[in-house]
């Protein structure tokens, strides 16, 4: 604890909180106006109308629960989802019984516990889509379609395209933007404690504590990633608005709390006592950009190595 408690109010009414709050109130302008400019169901008309190109901020059912690859059955994406989603929560229960409840004090456990939900969320979308793929395929079985089991759901996903394209509703939407919140979080969390506080450790646990911390701090970004190179959900940057958010509401929570309550600080660089507590709110802050570029990255990446390798297979959502 620093010899200043955070719940004097000198320890507030100073030019270093002054220049920290300027940065967060920053990071929500930015985002009001990327959600406000790109968000919803907008589409861009051309040719008077006729030709209609999805606009950054529509999202489609598909998207959500269908494979990148038509040869891929969606049954393996809920599989896997399924799979991240119970690793993922029997890794969170653990880590509260271990430590305590007070690990939702923690960015790490924030961001693990969004992860967690996503992948939760994922897995009841990519059921209803399952049952969807299905049926469709027993449709066209009993109208006497004599082709293979797979290339008969893919015919049938050509035949209603309209119906996989059309507009996705509230719940399809909040898992594209936990998906994209998400990935900037978890990247970010991994950077942060493996660049910055990891070196600085002045003793490291054994036992299932290391444990935790290295699943913690890599198990949320890894299995984000390989349900990125699995679904054919997109990546439109303005969504790192969410990422904003999400990094100003932890840190609005923290100074609540420490504004009421004299405790420790979870993370050394959010304390406001040093002279260049300032520096740390600026160098965290524009981490974010190179955390979620670099998992923006990924999804460029599948999308150009997998359309040039299975032209016929890759399914573009756009």
């Amino acid at each position: 604890m620093t010899a200043e408690t955070t719940t004097t109010t000198s320890y507030w009414l100073n030019w270093r909180f002054f220049v920290c709050s300027l940065f967060v109130l920053f990071y929500f302008v930015v985002a009001t106006f990327l959600i406000s400019k790109f968000e919803g169901r907008k589409r861009s008309n051309q040719q008077g109308g006729e030709d209609q190109k999805a606009a950054p901020g529509e999202v489609f059912e598909e998207e959500a629960w269908n494979t990148c690859l038509k040869s891929i059955h969606p049954a393996w994406l809920l599989g896997y989802r399924m799979f991240a989603f119970i690793t993922m929560l029997t890794l969170l229960v653990i880590n509260a019984f271990v430590d305590g409840i007070s690990i939702f004090f923690f960015y790490t456990q924030w961001t693990f516990t969004l992860v967690t939900t996503y992948f939760a969320l994922g897995c009841v979308i990519s059921i209803y889509g399952c049952q969807k793929y299905w049926a469709q395929a027993r449709r066209d079985a009993e109208q006497g379609t004599n082709v293979s089991p797979g290339e008969t759901a893919d015919a049938s996903n050509e035949s209603e395209h309209s119906d996989d394209r059309k507009i996705a509703g509230g719940w399809f939407y909040a898992f594209q933007i936990m998906y994209q919140a998400s990935a900037g979080a978890a990247m970010l969390t991994d950077l942060v404690f493996w660049i910055i506080l990891f070196p600085y450790l002045s003793s490291i646990p054994y036992g299932i504590d290391l444990m935790l911390i290295v699943c913690m701090h890599s198990v949320n970004a890894a299995f984000l990633l390989c349900d990125s190179i699995l679904n054919c959900l997109r990546f439109p940057f303005f969504r790192i608005a969410y990422f904003f958010l999400w990094t100003s509401f932890f840190v609005l929570f923290q100074w609540l709390v420490h504004a009421y309550f004299n405790l420790w600080w979870p993370y050394p660089f959010l304390d406001l006592t040093p002279f260049y507590a300032p520096f740390w709110y600026l160098a965290v802050g524009t981490m974010h950009l190179p955390a979620y570029g670099a998992f923006a990255l990924v999804v460029k990446l599948r999308e150009t190595f997998f359309s040039r390798l299975f032209p016929e297979s890759y399914r573009k959502i756009a």
